[in-house]
């Protein structure tokens, strides 16, 4: 690949990078109100996304061949359980992915 290529494709995903970044500041700065629409995705998309990635990670699990989705099913429980006790998403979602790829690679 020719350098202006690679420069120019570096170029535009930083000028979209800041743009995404900026462009909420430039319609919804200080002074205007949010609109109604905006507060409510706001609030319902976070819990919605994380839905769809716990679907589209586990969509693929065969519950009719060898280990049965049992690494995946005890991973989503120590997810879940360590959730339920400390309520720290970050640590939750960390502690369950180790737990789980320690399960794949040393057990199962």
């Amino acid at each position: 690949m020719p350098e202006l290529h690679s420069v120019l494709i570096i170029v535009v995903a930083t000028l979209v990078t800041m743009a995404t970044r900026f462009l909420p500041f430039l319609v919804f700065g200080k002074g205007k109100k949010t609109p109604d629409m905006i507060v409510y995705l706001g609030k319902v998309l976070p819990c919605a996304i994380m839905g769809m990635l716990v679907i589209y990670c586990l969509k693929d699990i065969s519950f009719l061949t060898a280990p049965y989705g049992i690494p995946e099913l005890i991973g989503c429980a120590v997810v879940a359980l360590l959730h339920l006790w400390k309520r720290n998403t970050l640590l939750s979602i960390g502690v369950g992915t180790v737990f789980y790829m320690l399960l794949v690679q040393l057990v199962f």
